[in-house]
């Protein structure tokens, strides 16, 4: 028999870890290759880790909820081939019966030096804690456990996230500075004067309401993904001064037309021509006009981004949104826009995304239409700077401007909703991007061939 060790594969570019939500298999369990064994979840997508081999499941090192790291042995599978695990011993034996007291010597001290760095590790790692004012994410602590550092020269560390937090980049570089000797930037002492701590117990963030429960509510536990969703709004909104433009949008002619192609267009691509992928059209060119919506800040620089990535926010059967992201969608044309939107919004509903499909967007599009909302205010998708909703089409009477005189008729129109960060958009950008977008709308041509 062998064993061999099922590791968490690297889900994408920026994922670094993924928490564990639930076991498919038992220890003891047979398993079969390529079968699902753990269940487990990213910042935005839920997948499953197969097995690479058949055999038995007789190890689980991690239970639910818990977060590993990529690369981390998550489980112990016990094999019938040889090829998987360590030589036989008896083999090694025929082969080399002259080292075996050395080899065993040796094993014997590698072993004993593995378990007193263990020790010494772990308890450092025991010693950090979320306490007080700073918060360390998991990836940190394991960091600091793997390196050897305690609390105190934890808490010592420059942090450059949200808040003063201390990000992987900023405890990964005090490591290299560490070990080469260069001085390394900390954060002033934890002892503070009693101006600041009475700072911080002011920070509107900080203050927690009381709840009062009465004998016929009914207390319901947030999901994991209801906590990340809620924890990123509440970041977005301290992070960004969002302000709103608002504009409306005679959509008539595309109505029109997407009601006498949309049949032929089916036939013809075997897809379904949404309003989706023609608002994301516009939206592609008039961030080519406007390259400065295309944007990120990281403290006090802007990172101007070279492609255009369409986030766009999809319903999950939970009743959840999940953003999954159209690369590249100023090359796309019509048709290579509708593939992609309705290939993302299948494997949204069906929970097939994979976390490459939901990275990297640089600007978001959400349809507030769809439950009948005529305009709304979102929330900025971090760490873009913009982000556009778009209302519901609804037949409305309007003055028709004809060489003859104007007159009264029924139109088409929807509301366009763009939220954006007023600490790098002004107002003149934000409200000239979205009414790039409505005259891109109102200028389709009619007579078009898709």
């Amino acid at each position: 028999m062998a064993k061999f060790e099922l590791k968490l594969p690297k889900m994408g570019e920026s994922v670094a870890e993924a928490t564990v939500t639930n076991w498919l298999k038992e220890v003891g369990d047979s398993i079969e290759l390529d079968e699902p064994v753990v269940e487990i979840a990213t910042d935005k997508v839920d997948s499953e880790v197969p097995s690479e081999v058949e055999g038995i499941l007789i190890e689980k090192l991690f239970g639910p909820d818990d977060v590993v790291q990529v690369g981390q042995t998550i489980a112990i599978i016990e094999t019938s081939s040889e090829s998987t695990g360590a030589p036989d011993s008896k083999d090694s034996e025929s082969e080399e019966p002259e080292t075996e007291n050395e080899e065993v010597e040796d094993a014997a001290n590698d072993a004993a030096a593995r378990v007193e760095d263990a020790k010494i590790k772990t308890a450092s790692a025991v010693a950090i804690s979320n306490d007080g004012d700073r918060f360390y994410s998991p990836l940190v602590k394991n960091i600091a456990q793997q390196e050897g550092i305690a609390q105190e020269e934890l808490d010592q560390i420059k942090g450059t996230g949200l808040e003063g937090r201390v990000t992987k980049d900023d405890i990964l570089n005090y490591v290299e500075n560490s070990k080469s000797g260069k001085a390394q930037k900390t954060s002033p002492p934890k002892e503070k004067s009693a101006p600041e701590k009475s700072e911080t117990t002011t920070t509107p963030s900080k203050v927690v309401s009381p709840v009062s429960v009465n004998g016929g509510d009914e207390i319901i536990q947030m999901t994991r993904m209801g906590k990340m969703i809620s924890k990123h709004m509440v970041a977005s909104v301290q992070a960004s001064a969002h302000v709103q433009s608002f504009i409306e949008v005679d959509v008539t002619n595309i109505w029109n037309w997407r009601a006498r192609v949309k049949d032929s267009f089916q036939k013809r691509e075997g897809e379904k021509l949404t309003f989706t992928p023609i608002f994301m059209e516009a939206v592609a060119k008039a961030i080519r006009d406007f390259p400065m919506i295309n944007i990120s800040v990281d403290g006090d620089t802007i990172i101007k981004r070279k492609n255009i990535n369409l986030g766009m926010a999809a319903a999950l059967p939970d009743g959840n949104l999940i953003v999954p992201v159209i690369q590249n969608a100023d090359q796309l044309n019509l048709v290579g826009m509708a593939k992609a939107v309705n290939d993302l919004a299948n494997r949204a509903r069906m929970g097939k995304l994979k976390p490459d499909d939901t990275q990297g967007g640089t600007y978001t599009v959400t349809n507030v239409g769809t439950f009948g909302s005529i305009m709304g205010t979102p929330i900025i998708n971090q760490p873009q700077v913009a982000i556009l909703a778009l209302g519901a089409i609804r037949k409305v009477p309007a003055v028709i401007e004809t060489p003859e005189g104007d007159f009264i008729g029924i139109r088409h129109k929807m509301f366009l909703s763009h939220s954006y960060d007023h600490r790098v958009v002004n107002g003149a950008l934000g409200g000239q991007f979205v009414q790039r977008v409505a005259q891109y709308l109102e200028a389709w041509d009619s007579s078009r061939e898709v």
